[in-house]
């Protein structure tokens, strides 16, 4: 099973954000987009290393309660089912992302596991992410090894 590690990055929220995932120290790659949210960009990384890792079973480790309790608490089930409303009657948030990542790792035909982790709290490839996501967020360029 491939594990990746998946972080955003957000200077102020809004503001210049970035998103980062590695899957070791020698394979990665992180982004950056000029005005948007933590939220977005903690979904923009599990998209993109599901996008850069196709094949076979993965393992997405996220410091981000949003992105690791849909998937464990089933959320995207009310919201497809009230017709992408949350439980409170209100629009999704950031459901084109979701939309675009609900298919790569539920319906792909191979096993996407998630995983969460304590953010800050010495986990090195927690903090290898967040350090590649604040400084793509920074330069606003990304990078890829």
């Amino acid at each position: 099973m491939t594990v990746v590690h998946t972080d955003g990055a957000c200077r102020g929220n809004p503001g210049p954000g970035g998103w980062a995932w590695a899957a070791g120290r020698t394979r990665y790659a992180s982004g950056a987009e000029a005005h948007t949210t933590n939220q977005r960009m903690e979904l923009t990384a599990v998209l993109e290393a599901l996008r850069a890792n196709p094949d076979g079973a993965i393992e997405v480790v996220s410091d981000s309660n949003y992105v690791v309790r849909c998937f464990h608490d089933r959320w995207y089930v009310g919201w497809r089912r009230r017709g992408w409303r949350n439980s409170q009657n209100q629009p999704v948030a950031n459901r084109d992302l979701w939309e675009a990542l609900l298919p790569l790792a539920l319906d792909s035909g191979r096993e996407v596991r998630f995983s969460w982790v304590r953010g800050h709290a010495g986990d090195p490839m927690n903090e290898f992410v967040d350090r590649l996501a604040t400084a793509a967020a920074d330069a606003q360029r990304g990078q890829s090894a």
